[in-house]
């Protein structure tokens, strides 16, 4: 897959088959849309390309909005995206400027003179331009104006619940990782560099990862207590993790904190990605560290038997 951070470089493509949009996640219904993207660019003997843009429209439009998280930082939506086949990636910048181009503008100046879209693939209820005025009604008008083809590709729907990356935000916030799971077709996952703790962990025979996750726009699913798989190197184990404040201990501040089952190498400085497969019980204060030992034997006894159970696609 090729990677276009400026739209000038995007040239000699053969018979451009595009869809565009955030794509945050890659969920089952952008692989829908993927999917078709592709069916359309064999019958046209074209490539397909995804026009993505960054950052978030919603941080440029509605800066003193905080509380939006990503699904994916942009090293993840590129490993995704190629993942699922895309042959061109183009992350536009998302400006107020930008952000001013009426629908017809943005399918001229865009979509037609820099990116010679031969057929264009969007989502079911997709709006673009100004306002968000675009629609797939407009774009039926504008391509045979403008010399290309368009299809929308209707609600993906799982037991009547219609896909959004907000619900799959929402049901992360409360850590319904399975929800998620199902929407994704694969484990949400975050990746987070390795650091010192209070080394507690070991003390009581379960020694934790302390993990920073370094983008502050990446979505951490609720506190409490997981099953999780851990990918370390090309390795991947099984362990559990919590997040929280860890209220038994004389602790400041929200942690990540991994005890990974059967290991014992050193990984501090490493970065680690934690696939999160089920979510166990809430966070909990217990008396002392005697009475957390015996709850922790509990959840390491609960987290096997998750991961016997559980198949995990990644």
């Amino acid at each position: 897959m090729k990677v276009y951070n400026n739209i000038e470089d995007f040239k000699d493509v053969k018979n451009p088959v595009v869809t565009t949009g955030t794509f945050d996640g890659v969920h089952l219904g952008h692989q829908k849309i993927i999917s078709r993207l592709k069916e359309a660019a064999d019958e046209l003997k074209g490539e397909t390309v995804l026009l993505t843009f960054y950052p978030h429209p919603r941080m440029v439009l509605f800066p003193e909005d905080n509380e939006l998280k990503m699904l994916n930082t942009p090293a993840e939506k590129i490993e995704l995206l190629e993942k699922y086949g895309i042959d061109h990636l183009i992350i536009y910048p998302f400006t107020k400027d930008f952000s001013r181009l009426t629908s017809v503008e943005f399918v001229r100046n865009i979509l037609v003179n820099k990116m010679k879209t031969k057929m264009l693939v969007i989502g079911y209820n997709h709006h673009f331009g100004r306002n968000r005025e675009g629609s797939f009604e407009h774009l039926k008008e504008y391509g045979p104006l403008y010399g290309f083809d368009v299809e929308e590709i209707p609600a993906k729907d799982i037991e009547n619940i219609e896909i959004s990356s907000t619900k799959i935000r929402k049901a992360l916030q409360t850590g319904d990782v399975k929800t998620a799971a199902s929407f994704f077709g694969y484990p949400y996952s975050l990746t987070g560099r390795v650091v010192p703790g209070l080394k507690l962990g070991r003390t009581i025979g379960y020694p934790t990862a302390n993990i920073v996750v370094e983008d502050k726009y990446k979505l951490i699913p609720g506190e409490g207590i997981y099953a999780v798989k851990v990918k370390t190197g090309s390795v991947i184990y099984e362990g559990m993790l919590s997040i929280g404040n860890n209220p038994t201990v004389a602790r400041k501040g929200r942690s990540i904190e991994v005890n990974i089952f059967d290991f014992d190498k050193d990984i501090y400085g490493s970065d680690i990605t934690i696939y999160f497969v089920e979510r166990m019980r809430d966070e909990q204060k217990f008396k002392d560290l005697d009475e957390l030992k015996v709850q922790l034997a509990k959840d390491k006894e609960n987290a096997l038997r998750i991961h016997e159970l559980q198949h995990i696609n990644f």
